[in-house]
């Protein structure tokens, strides 16, 4: 399904990204694990046999960088995984206003630029996939979680376009809206909110993180990877634009 495709994916170095690094693999995918964090990524790339690329993608010049030395190396990429972001929990009045610029920087303008920078290779050889890991902060609000449900909206508005773009081109464009992963953004996350609400994590589990869902566990990160794969098949040709909840019920409230 994926053999000898190049697939660049960011924020590698664990969680989402690894298991869809790994997924790629097993399917016999060129995969470019991107991300910050250099010791961790080259760790999880040598176990998994696939290259990577240690990167700043809140900058320009990483997105740049990171796409030139995909092209440079394997001279085109077939599919793009947006993943890479992080999370800051605080009230609007006391939210750090360059915690905002970066976390826009990486987790919405990243996306847009490294669609920009693969897009004439998709082009190319007419034949794309592009899959922005979203979340169901890209369809819903929650309080105190300002900067990181704008770029999800955000994220939600340039898959939309993106796709209508890319159809003549049979470039896809989707984003996946997971709940919350069993990631280790996501028990950042449960520390931060035990410490805003003034309560215990296991409380932050069940009353804040599950209370709206309907399926009452943290979602494994190697389902997400499934759902990224299936929209590399040619059963995906025809799914675009879409935002793919997979939520536990969480926004059918």
């Amino acid at each position: 399904m994926l053999k000898d495709k190049v697939c660049i994916v960011t924020g590698a170095a664990s969680g989402i990204g690894l298991a869809v690094a790994e997924s790629f693999s097993k399917d016999g995918a060129k995969v470019v694990m991107a991300d910050i964090n250099e010791e961790k990524l080259k760790n999880e790339s040598e176990k998994i046999g696939v290259d990577y690329f240690k990167t700043d993608l809140s900058t320009r010049e990483g997105c740049k960088r990171l796409v030139d030395y995909t092209l440079n190396k394997y001279s085109k990429v077939d599919v793009l995984v947006n993943n890479a972001g992080i999370q800051h929990v605080s009230p609007i009045e006391d939210f750090p206003e360059d915690k905002w610029d970066f976390m826009i920087s990486l987790m919405l303008t990243a996306p847009f630029l490294l669609t920009k920078y693969v897009w004439p290779s998709m082009k190319e050889q007419n034949w794309g996939r592009i899959i922005n890991i979203n979340s169901m902060h890209g369809l819903r609000a929650s309080e105190f979680k300002s900067a990181y449900v704008s770029a999800k909206h955000g994220v939600s508005g340039l898959t939309k376009t993106a796709a209508l773009e890319g159809g003549p081109y049979g470039i896809t464009v989707n984003s996946i809206c997971p709940a919350y992963v069993k990631t280790p953004l996501v028990d950042n996350q449960i520390d931060d909110q035990a410490k805003t609400h003034g309560i215990s994590r296991e409380k932050v589990v069940e009353e804040i993180m599950l209370r709206k869902a309907v399926v009452k566990k943290l979602i494994e990160p190697s389902k997400i990877a499934d759902l990224v794969k299936f929209l590399c098949t040619d059963t995906g040709d025809h799914i675009t634009g879409s935002m793919m909840t997979m939520d536990g019920g969480w926004t059918a409230n």
